[in-house]
């Protein structure tokens, strides 16, 4: 069964030499004790799973309170900074029975913060890895300049056990708290 996507695709069409259908991502650690307080007002609770670990196939449904719920599913290509991304907004309910097929899920809860000319993405993880913090910047080129946050700490963008996949596995240590 297909469901309308609301929104149509991110990125629909991925060409040798364009970004379109490309991910720039760095990742770090964050350092909690050091995020401003107005950083974690408002966050988005995902509960996102895999159908697919290579390529990766990631169902997400998001929600926020006063607002609609939304889910997504989203393909991804091998890489660290680098990597194709095509993302869809699916149906709910089409989601939600997706997220049940899948072979690994977590949930986390999403903060977003204007530092300098970006907006990070600050991942709150739950259960298994309560107290893991996870701060993303997308980019437009590899090498562009951002502002560091001071609650950042080590760059984890190209270890592979700090992708959302391999956390869903449940791959890292328990964080102590």
């Amino acid at each position: 069964m297909q469901g309308n996507a609301p929104h149509g695709p991110r990125a629909a069409v991925y060409l040798p030499g364009s970004r379109m259908g490309t991910e720039i991502e760095r990742k770090f650690l964050v350092d909690v004790a050091r995020l401003p307080r107005e950083a974690l007002r408002e966050g988005s609770r995902f509960v996102q799973g895999y159908l697919s670990l290579s390529p990766t196939v990631r169902v997400r449904v998001s929600e926020r309170p006063g607002l609609p719920t939304e889910a997504w599913i989203t393909v991804k290509g091998p890489g660290g900074l680098m990597r194709a991304e095509y993302e869809y907004a699916i149906p709910v309910e089409d989601a939600r029975a997706m997220v049940l097929l899948c072979v690994a899920s977590l949930r986390k809860t999403r903060f977003r913060v204007l530092v300098g000319d970006h907006v990070w993405d600050l991942d709150q993880y739950h259960d298994r890895y309560e107290g893991l913090w996870i701060a993303e910047i997308e980019l437009d080129e590899p090498d562009e300049d951002f502002t560091r946050p001071p609650w950042i700490t080590d760059e984890v963008t190209d270890d592979p056990a700090y992708t959302n996949a391999a956390i869903a596995l449940g791959s890292l240590p328990t964080p102590t708290r």
